[in-house]
């Protein structure tokens, strides 16, 4: 059996210091607190493994607009815009792109976009914007999100489709019609 002393702590107040040659089996504490960050991660990251965020919102019904005019951003090197003018001749608009300058006098709306990208190990899509304001008085008409920032995100096309799809599928008369109260 171990023997036990006690020694004085250099500080001024008294503290008594069990000394024995027997380690304990489990592992030490600076350990333990070194792998806890790592499975606090690694539990968040399954929490957040598929956290989509998607929010449309529109004032108006968009049906009425027929030239929709998208925004060319400098900082798109993906050619967002193109996918945003496909989707949208596919929803039975008429729809080109190109800087703010060179808008058309026909463009009844002007939709701008924001795009966030990441990388990990690839590139995805984290964050999408659509604002969709009218082309004269620059009235805001429309606005879509959509936010998920894991890296098992969707195609862009299929992101750009999630966003534009509420804010401009076109009713057919069978959903605009009332039911009569009887």
């Amino acid at each position: 059996m171990a023997s036990q002393r006690f020694v004085r702590a250099p500080c001024t107040r008294t503290a008594l210091v069990r000394l024995c040659s027997v380690r304990s089996a489990s592992p030490p504490a600076v350990l333990r607190l070194r792998a806890f960050p790592l499975f606090l991660l690694l539990g968040a990251s399954l929490l957040l493994a598929g956290c989509t965020s998607f929010e449309t919102r529109k004032v108006v019904d968009l049906s009425a607009f027929k030239h929709i005019y998208v925004e060319h951003r400098l900082t798109d090197d993906r050619r967002l815009d193109e996918t945003i003018v496909q989707e949208l001749t596919r929803l039975g608009y008429v729809a080109s792109r190109g800087p703010l300058t060179m808008m058309p006098n026909d463009a009844d709306a002007v939709l701008t976009y924001e795009d966030r990208w990441e990388w990990d190990f690839k590139t995805y899509l984290i964050e999408f914007n659509v604002v969709v304001r009218t082309a004269r008085t620059k009235k805001q008409l429309a606005y879509g999100r959509f936010y998920q920032p894991t890296p098992n995100s969707k195609a862009p096309a299929e992101v750009v489709a999630k966003v534009l799809t509420p804010l401009f599928a076109k009713q057919s008369p069978a959903d605009t019609k009332t039911p009569a109260i009887r």
